[in-house]
């Protein structure tokens, strides 16, 4: 079989001011492999997920042309979608909102759907219209979204009660207080100009941190720290071409909103700033302020939720960059089961840091395992969590977990089942080759990794042990720089990286369920040229990774 794959390359995704700001970054040709992210219609499990969701993030501009965020809920089953290019919602928006006229009359918008337990979330843009049930959204593309800098909220319901509605053109002594010590913000942003293409129109995007991660520089002024993300930079490009953005800041004990509207430019090398892990800065010029006491009917609770203290049982180096860590119940009472795939919530404390720190970790162990779970953590550069942990967690230490969540779980059909993974991205597919093996001994499974040497190989002999007990399990391993001690057909199969052409020419690949998990451009074109190629998209599971978000170093400002 012929390793070429004939795929298409679909339509560059991205109008000029996010090819702009993608060359400033240094993020390279993102259009390349954008296509498996970017689509004009919503795959079966986007449509699953936001007929789920409680509320939507929905991102506009009203009729003076000033851009505005809002959330907009409903009661439970309150968003349908009839096909992959349309969502229908049973809900009016209150008069009240910011957005209230401009969806009544028809409008382009930018939407959100985050749910805020699990860590998902997705986006898309297109024009909302009213509707005599409510509100009907005609879709023009979506993007897929990973769970970076997400906090875990569980969420209820209660009776709206809704308060006056407070108008400013400047941050008040309240409004500041709740700004400092928000760990989440929504901005929206838009792009007008030029033809009318799918990249045309409002952009809803998440952005989240430690408290006070948003730094309140006058009652006219934000800075917003720009972390490490998709490398899509919807946000930034759009405000390269409109500086016209809006914000929404969530009281989620209350239910209240906060709106901001203004203008921002983009601080690309900013010195002195309050975050110094920030890659770049949002400065926002404040124009005005709507404060919507109690607006919503949903409430959340922060943070990690029925913590308990797990102790380190030992750890283990696994690379130069990853160490595994071995946890149990300082209780001594049973752990609750996961499934392969899963994360796990882990809070910790940092000094200068007024609250805990939380991260989510894949658990790369056996799902079945007595007693214990395993963490295999790659030490990131700037990642606050992930150093403390490397640099300090020793035997005998505890810190505080959750209960393992997360739906990025092998399909039970008794398919062939490939896990597929790059660097860190091998922990979930671990987990998953310890329980396929388990649980299913005759399903094949092919485990393939990419990595960059034998000395970065991490849990090689436990992989290899695993495939070598299993007569219907295989492994394919790929070095992209090998050592000259490096042994090609003993340490490694593959000089290079992934690619979707040589995994359709393993035995299987046609059937199999493909399992994914890596930094994003890897998955963006694995998964754009196996759907090219007929592999069905419900069978193209995926997660991406990337650095962790940067914690507070001091308790927000007394106003």
């Amino acid at each position: 079989m012929d390793k070429a794959l004939n795929v298409t390359q679909p339509p560059n995704p991205f109008h000029a001011g996010e090819l702009e700001a993608q060359a400033r970054a240094g993020a390279g040709d993102v259009a390349a492999w954008a296509g498996g992210f970017i689509r004009d219609h919503m795959p079966a499990q986007h449509r699953d997920f936001y007929t789920s969701l409680p509320f939507l993030v929905m991102a506009g501009a009203d009729a003076a042309g000033q851009t505005w965020v809002t959330l907009i809920d409903g009661a439970e089953g309150f968003i349908t979608s009839a096909d992959a290019k349309s969502l229908s919602l049973d809900t009016h928006i209150a008069p009240a909102d910011p957005l209230a006229a401009a969806f009544e009359a028809g409008t382009d918008i930018g939407v959100v759907g985050i749910e805020l337990h699990s860590r998902r979330r997705n986006r898309f843009s297109g024009h909302i219209r009213k509707t005599t049930a409510g509100y009907g959204i005609d879709i023009r593309q979506t993007f897929g979204n990973c769970p970076q800098y997400i906090h875990e909220r569980s969420w209820r319901r209660v009776a709206a009660a809704p308060k006056p509605v407070r108008h400013s053109a400047t941050l008040r002594s309240a409004q500041i207080r709740q700004i400092s010590r928000a760990d989440t913000l929504f901005i929206g942003s838009g792009h007008q100009k030029g033809a009318d293409v799918p990249s045309r129109g409002y952009d809803a995007s998440h952005r989240g941190g430690a408290p006070g991660f948003v730094h309140v520089a006058s009652p006219t002024r934000l800075a917003i720290p720009d972390y490490s993300g998709n490398n899509f930079f919807n946000t930034i490009g759009n405000i390269l071409t409109d500086e016209r953005v809006g914000l929404v800041f969530v009281d989620f004990e209350t239910g209240s909103l906060l709106h901001v509207s203004g203008r921002a430019h983009v601080n690309w090398r900013p010195e002195n700033s309050h975050d110094p892990a920030a890659w770049r800065m949002i400065e926002v010029d404040i124009d005005a302020v709507v404060e919507r006491p109690n607006a919503l009917s949903l409430r959340w609770s922060g943070g990690i939720t029925s913590t308990r203290a797990l102790q380190v049982l030992r750890r283990e180096e696994e690379t130069p960059e990853i160490t595994s860590f071995y946890l149990g119940a300082k209780d001594g009472k049973p752990l609750p089961p996961f499934k392969a795939g899963q994360h796990l919530p882990v809070e910790v404390d940092i000094d200068g840091q007024y609250i805990p720190a939380s991260r989510s970790y894949s658990l790369s162990g056996a799902s079945d395992a007595s007693g214990h779970y395993r963490l295999s953590i790659k030490r990131e550069p700037q990642g606050q969590v992930s150093r403390l942990l490397h640099d300090t967690l020793k035997a005998g230490d505890t810190l505080r977990a959750g209960k393992p969540s997360g739906d990025f779980t092998r399909p039970e059909a008794e398919r062939p089942l490939f896990l597929v993974s790059a660097g860190v991205g091998l922990t979930p597919m671990v987990a998953m080759l310890h329980e396929t093996l388990a649980q299913q001994p005759d399903r094949p499974v092919c485990y393939i990794h990419g990595t960059r040497n034998r000395r970065h190989h991490a849990l090689r002999n436990e992989v290899a042990a695993l495939i070598a007990s299993a007569p219907n399990a295989r492994q394919l391993r790929y070095f992209s720089d090998p050592a000259p001690s490096d042994r090609l057909g003993h340490d490694y199969d593959h000089h290079g990286r992934i690619t979707a052409a040589e995994l359709l020419t393993l035995d299987g690949a046609t059937e199999a369920d493909f399992m994914l998990c890596g930094p994003a451009a890897m998955i963006g074109s694995l998964r754009q040229q196996l759907e090219a190629s007929g592999i069905a998209p419900g069978r193209i599971h995926f997660e991406t990774f990337g650095p962790t978000q940067p914690a507070a170093t001091k308790a927000p400002p007394a106003v």
